[in-house]
């Protein structure tokens, strides 16, 4: 029975089903893209995403429910005088794991509304006794990223060309055609490095979770630059099943290290606002307030 299964700490000294929260976080913004192949002569499709998506994940650790995440396309903005989307994600433990180790996450990235690179991305960090408040700016003239956490700042890291930090690489990956067999490429940095990432489509196959039941593409991201975790797992690897319409939509994130196995799975989804109104928004996101003036 699930309410008998007993919360041991792992050996990183943090308890398992708090340990999960952390993982998935980084399990959703790990899925590392190629550039998007579309020719300026090719008819239009629909978006992949529209501002107000939302989507909403259960987060489990073995059979155990230790919270919740969601993603999510806000109204447009601006950064350095450039019209930008702004996706946030949030992870939080529920109210049983909060007695053990509270996690409360967030993590807010933006890039420019054509999506070919990264402006901004900062992420606040809440996780027991742990607190981390990271900015990235990217300085695409002189080709850097500069990486602060409370202020205090890293050496700028050189910046391969069309590099996303990683969120925004997650939201990239939702405009381009899949197929089984296929191995993808993408500069993606945190600030304090930047790297290939590469992920491999698997397989075609349809699976059903809280959300529905959906014909699916199941991808999986090269662990190579990751650390951490993975690196103490002799078999470690990511699975993310998306969705294989349009959209490219995450309906289950899955793996299995060292500490156990871990699945995030949607559970509702609600969809963005319609073209016509965001066409409005990017103009007047054109004329709003510069987020880089208020950081």
């Amino acid at each position: 029975m699930t309410e008998q299964k007993s919360y041991r700490r792992s050996r990183t000294g943090k308890w398992p089903p708090a340990a999960v929260v952390q993982f998935l976080v980084l399990v959703l913004v790990l899925v590392l893209v190629t550039p998007r192949m579309v020719s300026s002569t090719a008819p239009p499709v629909p978006p992949p995403f529209l501002p107000g998506e939302k989507l909403d994940f259960v987060l489990r650790w073995e059979f155990v429910n230790a919270g919740a995440a969601t993603l999510e396309v806000m109204p447009f903005s601006v950064v350095d005088g450039v019209p930008a989307y702004h996706f946030v994600m949030t992870a939080r433990t529920n109210n049983v794991i909060d007695v053990f180790y509270k996690v409360r996450d967030r993590i807010d990235t933006y890039t420019d509304t054509d999506m070919d690179h990264s402006l901004l991305y900062k992420k606040r960090q809440r996780e027991g006794g742990h607190k981390r408040d990271i900015v990235v700016r990217f300085d695409w003239e002189k080709e850097i990223a500069r990486y602060t956490n409370f202020g205090k700042p890293k050496p700028p890291v050189k910046l391969m060309p069309g590099s996303f930090d990683p969120l925004s690489a997650f939201y990239y990956v939702r405009f381009l055609d899949m197929e089984p067999g296929k191995t993808i490429t993408r500069p993606v940095t945190d600030g304090k490095k930047n790297v290939m990432g590469k992920v491999t489509v698997v397989r075609r196959e349809t699976i059903t979770v809280e959300a529905g039941t959906f014909d699916t593409f199941l991808i999986e991201p090269d662990i190579e630059h990751i650390g951490g975790v993975f690196e103490k797992s002799e078999d470690a690897k990511i699975e993310v099943w998306v969705t294989a319409d349009h959209r490219k939509m995450p309906v289950r994130i899955r793996s299995k290290v060292v500490v156990g196995s871990f699945v995030g799975e949607l559970v509702s989804c609600r969809p963005g606002i319609p073209p016509a109104v965001n066409e409005e928004q990017v103009n007047a996101a054109g004329k709003g307030t510069d987020i880089m003036e208020h950081p």
